[in-house]
């Protein structure tokens, strides 16, 4: 799992039949100091976050399908938490 900032949300008109009713967000990774780092990706959006919050995120295929209830899904990453401390540091 990694910590990533949701940085904007993605539309699609049209998506894979497993897809269909789920939200996608664009979630930028952070580093250990929560500084950006690395490319945005597209992740499924399990716990209702917005734009704007500090998430945990799952890049492994398996883990994101599981958070989905769905093993068939065609999904790579998913947000399984809203994060609000990192150690003792509040997230801004």
């Amino acid at each position: 799992m990694m910590l990533g900032k949701v940085i904007g949300t993605v539309n699609s008109t049209l998506k894979h039949e497993a897809l269909k009713g789920s939200t996608l967000l664009l979630v930028q990774p952070l580093s250990e100091a929560l500084a950006f780092k690395g490319v945005p990706f597209v992740a499924v959006d399990t716990v209702q976050a917005g734009v704007g919050a500090t998430v945990l995120v799952g890049r492994e295929g398996g883990s994101a399908r599981m958070a989905m209830g769905n093993d068939q899904a065609p999904v790579h990453a998913a947000i399984f938490g809203i994060v609000d401390f990192v150690k003792d540091q509040k997230i801004k």
